[in-house]
Formats: structure tokens, C-alpha cells, sequence
């Protein structure tokens, strides 16, 4: 198997899990500017992945759709990069679902981006 692919059963659809994320009281929360990350651990399921992601891009921040989509195109990417500690770490019989979500008024680089995101992920990794 790839591990370094982002299918669609790694992303968050569930609006039952979105509120448990955010509204559940048991979520911890990092941030790097210019990404916020919400996350929490569950029991893992017969048939959940390791890990699911969502990523969010507010259009409070980003007001046009094409500056919104490259963004959001551009946290996927860096993501799917550098995903590999936390796949290392998360023991078997649990589950994590992250939120990563856009704090920036403005556009970023490529090269940024992956920075904290990969800065992210690592103070992640410390936290389980």
C-alpha cells in the first residue's frame, strides 16, 4: 500500500464527527500561522482509517474561490507529505481526526505552508 496518497475515506464527511471535533469538549487545539489544528483522539472503528482530515479555508478570510481552492489544494498537499509521523505514533486501537483550518488573510507559499504544517503534525505527534 501507498502511504503517501490522501484518499477520500482519510477526509472527514461525517457531520456527526465535524461536531463531535468541535463541539465535543475533548478536542485540543495547536496553531502555526498561518494553519490552526483542532484534533482529537476516538476508539478506532471495524472500518476507520488511522487518520481523517478535514480542511477548512473560511471565506471571511479568503474572499475569492480560486484564492480559497489553491489554498486549501495547497494544506492537502503539504499534508499528504507529511503525514507519515503521525501514522508512526498513533497506536492501533485509536483513531484521530484533525481540522486543519486557515487563519491568513492572504495567499502563502507552497514552501511556508509545508513548514507548519509539518510543525503541526510534530507537536501532534508529542501530544499522544
Amino acid at each position: 500500500m501507498r502511504t503517501n496518497e490522501f484518499r477520500k475515506v482519510e477526509r472527514i464527511t461525517s457531520q456527526k464527527l465535524i461536531d463531535e471535533l468541535f463541539g465535543g469538549g475533548r478536542s485540543k487545539s495547536f496553531a502555526a500561522f498561518p494553519i490552526r489544528a483542532v484534533w482529537s483522539l476516538r476508539q478506532r472503528g471495524a472500518h476507520d482509517v488511522p487518520v481523517q482530515v478535514l480542511v477548512s479555508v473560511p471565506k471571511k478570510r479568503l474572499h475569492h474561490a480560486v484564492d480559497r481552492n489553491r489554498t486549501k489544494r495547497q494544506m492537502r498537499e503539504a499534508y499528504r507529505l507529511s503525514k507519515q509521523p503521525l501514522l508512526a505514533v498513533l497506536p492501533a486501537e485509536q483513531s484521530l481526526a484533525i481540522a486543519l483550518i486557515w487563519q491568513s488573510d492572504r495567499l502563502e507559499s507552497s514552501s511556508l505552508i509545508a513548514t507548519r504544517m509539518a510543525k503541526l503534525i510534530s507537536r501532534i505527534c508529542e501530544s499522544l
